[in-house]
């Protein structure tokens, strides 16, 4: 990086509205497998599968056949008709899911599959109040970012009524001051306390990540998973999973849900559906989707059941399937964890290494005896990280320090994580 302010990103700053914050200061020419590759020839490894979304890798070559056929058929049609490659992709993710989640609808982002699920779940239930945990990332659209308790709520005016918040099961840093590194579930039964005070008597669902990315890689343990399922029925809650980040694979099993004993009444998925490309999906019961039937339920817009994107996500089915993508990424996250928890050894700076799978957190302080945050350190890691040539992702917890969201493909091999592992320590040495 020996011009700080390249040419091109003087015109991208002229040109393009900045939606997030500043640019990276490389121009990215192309991306294959778990690389990217700049316009000035540098391989820069990317341990983020880009916006968590090539989650098989970058151009992965199923994909790329499957987008060459597709666009021989059709790319975009009617809201009203449908295609083959939608049909036969609801019928292979029913096949995959239990029985009470067999009706799906496609759309593109995350921020839609959860509106959809939202919207559905206010027109089953009558209901209005939706509960959300601290730190979650549910999306950008209206209603996904009225249940979003991160960053992104400042200055945008009042959120949806009927907004409610639960505080998530960080048990690095207990948020009822309570737990010591295990969970045991006082921050649900407080916080479902806190909730009910808060609510008018109209509640409809509770939406949740079973593994709160944004929030800096905070898992919800099982035995976690199975009281808010039991406090959620009674009080007439459906449950939404958000697994825009933690299905196809990722945690070491197709859907994370799957490590609970608990099936949601909905579950959205995103990134990882597409496999790069722009597609997600709400799937609930018949029962439910009967329910919102009878009421007048409507949700047209331009691109829902698009075919090309539908043929993409049948690719992406069918490498999770053939591919084992699952054990995989429960094997290759086993190894990569190890080295992360070596690293800590090493480190004072690391104060935390959690996750599963190929969806790990490392966070960084000051002091490991107090857990004094150092973000600051954080961010200086990360940026040699990227000039050593490793992509990692560092997302800011509010009020706390710095959290490494680490989550390669799956397709990642054992040496390219020790080549990962090796700059993170450089980076780490080089900056304390």
């Amino acid at each position: 990086m020996e011009n700080p302010y390249p040419e091109w990103l003087q015109e991208a700053e002229s040109f393009l509205i900045r939606y997030c914050g500043e640019f990276s200061p490389f121009l990215i020419e192309k991306a294959r497998g778990a690389y990217i590759y700049t316009a000035d020839g540098r391989a820069i490894l990317d341990f983020t599968s880009g916006q968590m979304c090539s989650v098989f890798g970058h151009n992965h070559p199923a994909i790329l056949r499957a987008m060459q056929a597709a666009g021989e058929q059709s790319l975009h049609l009617l809201s009203t008709m449908l295609s083959p490659p939608v049909l036969e992709l609801a019928k292979k993710l029913a096949a995959l899911l239990p029985e009470k989640l067999d009706k799906c609808i496609f759309l593109n982002t995350g921020s839609e599959s959860n509106e959809v699920a939202l919207r559905m779940a206010k027109l089953a239930t009558g209901g209005f109040e939706i509960v959300g945990f601290a730190g979650s990332w549910h999306g950008m659209t209206a209603g996904a970012q009225s249940y979003t308790y991160s960053k992104t709520r400042r200055g945008y005016g009042p959120a949806m009524p009927g907004s409610l918040m639960l505080p998530a099961p960080y048990a690095y840093r207990c948020p009822v001051q309570h737990c010591r590194g295990t969970c045991d579930n006082t921050c649900l039964e407080a916080g479902m306390q806190w909730v009910d005070e808060q609510s008018v008597g109209a509640y409809a669902a509770l939406i949740a990540e079973p593994v709160l990315s944004a929030a800096g890689i905070i898992e919800l343990p099982p035995a976690y998973v199975k009281r808010l399922k039991e406090l959620c029925e009674e009080r007439g809650l459906l449950l939404i999973f958000d697994e825009a980040q933690t299905a196809f694979g990722r945690l070491g099993y197709n859907f994370a849900f799957e490590a609970y004993d608990v099936t949601p009444d909905f579950l959205a998925l995103s990134k990882t559906l597409g496999g790069g490309m722009p597609l997600s999906a709400a799937i609930t019961s018949k029962e439910i989707e009967d329910q919102c039937f009878e009421n007048g339920f409507i949700y047209i817009t331009s691109h829902v059941s698009d075919p090309f994107c539908a043929a993409v996500g049948l690719a992406t089915l069918d490498i999770l399937v053939a591919e084992e993508m699952a054990k995989r990424a429960e094997e290759q996250g086993n190894y990569l964890k190890a080295q992360l928890l070596e690293l800590q050894r090493r480190h004072e700076c690391i104060g935390d290494v959690r996750g599963k799978g190929l969806l790990l957190g490392v966070e960084i302080v000051k002091s490991r005896e107090h857990k004094i945050p150092d973000p600051d350190l954080g961010a200086r890691i990360s940026a040699r990280c990227l000039e050593l040539g490793l992509s990692m992702n560092i997302v800011r917890v509010k009020g706390f320090g710095g959290v490494f969201r680490i989550a390669p493909p799956l397709t990642v091999t054992k040496e390219e994580i020790d080549l990962g592992v090796d700059m993170l320590a450089q980076a780490i040495e080089d900056c304390g």
